[in-house]
């Protein structure tokens, strides 16, 4: 037990954690030369192309007689309740901050969540080889935000290796020495930071082997091999095909493999307390061991799972239809398969009367919903229209019940309504100082309020409200449009407030189009209404006739343009100026177009349905 330390790399994107962890893998000789690849632990294509991790992978590693367990977390808000399992699971977090860019908005939230665990941490600031870096001024921020020395700050290069084995060595001596841990709370300063446990080998005081107790910190299915499930054992310890049991979920299994990663996976005879490894299940999907849950044995059940677990559902929902409907079942099938890993992903069947069939699916965020899109179009090479995202709504009924609505068309006749609920975010956005005035004119644009101003050195913390659904479609582009660049951004769900929200429907030759439906507040709808028009009026192609579109919230149009018709001169062939002939052909053209309108169906291409994807 004394031998094992336990931690994870925390940071902002792009501020070199996996690259690190390449480093450390390198020095300490678990991946030989040859083997070696940057950005090992990220297995995904995807991963290495947006140079982001996506997917958290745990690694073990063997230094000066000590054995270390690293977790190589993502650092997108998307996947923070992922990060706060790992930070769970293990006692040390080292913080990156990249020496060209600063403290920003994910590195405050991910040390506000590595405290709320009570975890040491170690300050390190990454790309001091960089003629950018500024690596004093970055370490007045560092020791601003965790009062720490500026002798406990490590200065380290990912790319070249450079004091990466100054964290290992830190490491070490942070586990075996309380008070090393410089901004630890008094009460996690009981704790030895060591791997913990009851006593020696996990066994409590009178030598006998409490209850088995581990935390799932992330799962995969395996098309070979079933549910893999990454757990980090606290108590007790689970041997190879024991019969282990998923306390939330209540559903049984079979360790049929355990072992550690070295990153491969390597299999032993057990895990005990306080190692960090893998257990291949019997299990058929990720539902049956959720993120958070809680491992034990079924002939000697603990009687109280371990704190955090909550159930995560998404909060970002759209409609993916194929091209063709020929498709349909393959979209299914491959949503299923990416569902197995995927336990935050939701999807039920829709039809849409001009898209066809198609599946609404629920994501965690847009980035999540981008990666599953980029893998349904690469894994499965689907084409697909995605319709605008949109977020959940929860509608109060004259009658007192309370549902839930995943897009505007599921909403009932408003005459049953009492309120409508949006879902509301708390952000938070770090900003130079001298930038903070397009900030906030941003913010108060998107119908939010700034909470409170505070600053660290030269930058500006930002803390805001805002309703989610006007941060879905460009927030994100306008923020960084506003900024140069310079603004980081972090958000997490703050409940749902009642608002005086409305329907906006969008009618193409007086047929409503539900997948364009969108609710938006009655102050805004009539300017969405304008802006939709004028972009449906650019990408639905001219027809022989004329075509109306309409932008309406209930019976009341509040916005409309016009498509011109193609016009045939049909007085071509007319080479006198008799006016009473011209007048004739020109009637039956009208006619014509009269009935061509009745009976003329319009092709409306696929970028109409992504029109508010992107606004301006």
């Amino acid at each position: 037990m004394e031998k094992i330390r336990n931690f994870c790399i925390i940071a902002h994107i792009d501020h070199g954690k996996s690259t690190i962890a390449d480093r450390m893998m390198e020095i300490t000789g678990t991946v030989s030369k040859r083997e070696m690849k940057s950005q090992l632990l990220d297995s995904m294509d995807l991963e290495r192309e947006k140079g982001i991790t996506i997917k958290l992978a745990p690694v073990t590693m063997h230094w000066k007689g000590y054995t270390l367990n690293l977790i190589d977390t993502p650092g997108h808000v998307d996947f923070s309740y992922e990060v706060s399992r790992s930070l769970q699971a293990v006692e040390t977090a080292v913080l990156v901050v990249d020496a060209t860019q600063g403290i920003q908005a994910q590195t405050l939230a991910n040390v506000y969540l590595a405290l709320e665990q009570d975890l040491t941490i170690i300050p390190v600031i990454n790309k001091v080889d960089l003629p950018a870096a500024d690596v004093e001024g970055v370490a007045a921020q560092i020791i601003n935000l965790l009062g720490c020395k500026r002798e406990d700050i490590i200065e380290v290069s990912g790319k070249t290796g450079y004091n990466i084995d100054l964290i290992l060595d830190k490491l070490i001596e942070v586990g075996g020495n309380v008070s090393a841990g410089a901004f630890r709370s008094a009460a996690a300063r009981e704790l030895a930071p060591s791997a913990r446990g009851d006593g020696p080998d996990g066994r409590g005081p009178s030598g006998h082997i409490p209850p088995t107790r581990a935390l799932i910190f992330d799962s995969y299915f395996d098309d070979y091999r079933g549910v893999v499930l990454y757990v980090r054992v606290f108590e007790g310890e689970i041997d190879k095909n024991s019969e282990i049991l998923m306390m939330a979920a209540e559903t049984k299994g079979l360790a049929l493999e355990v072992g550690i990663l070295t990153p491969k996976m390597t299999p032993k005879d057990s895990l005990k307390a306080g190692e960090i490894g893998y257990i291949v299940t019997n299990l058929k999907t990720t539902r049956e061991a959720k993120v958070g849950d809680t491992v034990t044995l079924v002939k000697n059940p603990a009687t109280e799972a371990l704190p955090g677990y909550k159930n995560v559902l998404p909060f970002v929902y759209a409609g993916f239809f194929p091209v063709s409907n020929d498709q349909y079942k393959e979209l299914k099938e491959a949503i299923e398969k990416l569902a197995l890993s995927d336990s935050a992903l939701q999807y039920a069947p829709e039809n849409s009367p001009v898209l066809g069939f198609g599946l609404r699916i629920g994501f965690l965020g847009l980035l999540h919903m981008d990666i599953i899109k980029e893998r349904l179009e690469r894994e499965f090479g689907l084409d697909l229209i995605v319709t605008n995202p949109s977020t959940n709504y929860e509608v109060l009924l004259n009658t007192g019940e309370v549902i839930e609505i995943k897009s505007a068309s599921d909403l009932p006749d408003m005459t049953e309504i009492a309120e409508i609920r949006e879902p509301w975010v708390k952000g938070e956005i770090i900003v130079p100082r001298e930038m903070i005035g397009n900030v906030l004119n941003l913010i108060n644009e998107k119908r939010g309020h700034q909470t409170n101003l505070s600053y660290i050195e030269n930058r500006a913390v930002i803390d805001f409200e805002a309703p989610m659904a006007n941060l879905l479609t460009d927030f994100y582009d306008q923020l960084k449009s506003a900024t140069s660049g310079y603004a980081s951004f972090n958000y997490e769900l703050n409940g749902y407030k009642a608002e005086d929200l409305v329907r906006v429907d969008f009618l193409v030759a007086g047929e409503k189009m539900d997948a364009l439906s969108v609710m938006a507040h009655r102050t805004e709808a009539e300017a969405i209404g304008r802006e939709v028009t004028k972009k449906l009026k650019e990408v639905i192609p001219r027809q022989n006739f004329e075509v109306a579109l309409q932008a309406a919230i209930g019976a009341r149009i509040i916005a409309r343009e016009t498509i011109g018709a193609y016009r045939k001169d049909v007085l071509v062939k007319i080479h006198t100026g008799d006016r009473d002939r011209k007048a004739k052909l020109l009637e039956k053209q009208k006619r014509g177009k009269a009935r061509m309108k009745r009976f003329g169906k319009i092709d409306i291409p696929p970028e109409a349905f992504t029109v508010m994807l992107k606004r301006n």
